[in-house]
């Protein structure tokens, strides 16, 4: 017996599956429609990302100005610092220039005072220079035959409340001089002891950082002598006016087999910090001695 199909039934099953679907559809539909969260907006999205580029890009556009500004103002405050520095110099410069000034114009004052009870005629200078062949180790004064200086002229100076003895005028110029130091070693003076008034040759060493040698005492000297005694000129030749001091004793040299003593002197003047001499003429008659 043949058997006999059932053609509606899969007819009503299909019908059935589209009803489904189109129901899912709507409730899936109604459901993004009703529910924002769940909406994906492509135009949300690109606007976020350039919104994200643009802060990136102003974060990076304002640190550049920073920086720049930064620049700027830095080298404005470095032109400010070198202004500042230039005139802080000046100001120091002009303080140092006052400071000269005064200390000159008492330095002046004393050689004024100095000059004012000088015994002798004299004529004040100033050294300008140095021999350059330092043939003599000799300096330069700032005056010459015009304004009086003759060779052979002794030269003193005032220094630290002692008139000392400088040197001898060796060569003349119209408005220049040449000294000879009196630790030349072309450089003879003759002397004597202020308090025991024992004679000698006073003669230098050719160094002003070298004491004198006065030399040719008298041996029998040795125990009137004493550390720090005052050696002045004795007069002795016309050269050198009388009682100018040299310098004092710092050494006895006493040796039994020679006929003489040797004594070493520190001398009154420092060549070092020496500025302004006084040139005195030949045949003055000489101070009391001290």
């Amino acid at each position: 017996m043949a058997l006999r199909t059932n053609g509606p039934a899969p007819k009503r099953s299909n019908n059935t599956l589209y009803v489904f679907l189109a129901l899912v559809t709507i409730s899936f539909s109604c459901l993004l429609f009703s529910t924002r969260s769940f909406v994906i907006d492509v135009r949300d999205v690109g606007f976020s990302l350039f919104s994200g580029i643009r802060g990136a890009i102003q974060e990076v556009t304002a640190s550049v100005q920073k920086t720049v500004l930064s620049v700027k103002e830095l080298s404005r405050l470095k032109e400010e610092y070198d202004q500042l520095v230039k005139q802080l110099e000046r100001y120091e410069e002009l303080a140092r220039s006052a400071a000269d000034i005064e200390q000159e114009n008492i330095n002046l004052k004393k050689q004024l005072s100095f000059s004012q009870n000088l015994f002798y005629k004299h004529i004040p200078a100033q050294i300008i220079g140095k021999d350059p062949d330092n043939l003599f180790f000799s300096f330069v004064i700032d005056k010459g035959i015009k304004e009086g200086i003759k060779k052979n002229m002794a030269v003193i100076a005032f220094q630290d409340g002692t008139q000392g003895l400088v040197g001898l005028v060796v060569q003349v110029g119209r408005h220049e001089s040449m000294v000879m130091p009196v630790y030349d070693y072309n450089s003879y003076v003759s002397a004597r002891f202020a308090q025991s008034l024992y004679e000698g040759i006073v003669s230098g060493q050719g160094d002003p950082n070298s004491p004198l040698a006065m030399k040719y005492i008298k041996k029998r000297a040795k125990d009137e002598i004493q550390y720090g005694d005052r050696v002045v000129t004795s007069g002795l030749g016309g050269i050198y006016p009388k009682g100018i001091e040299i310098g004092r004793v710092s050494k006895i040299i006493f040796q039994e087999y020679e006929t003489s003593l040797t004594v070493e002197l520190e001398p009154s003047i420092d060549f070092s910090r020496l500025e302004y001499v006084f040139v005195i003429e030949k045949n003055n008659t000489g101070a009391d001695d001290e």
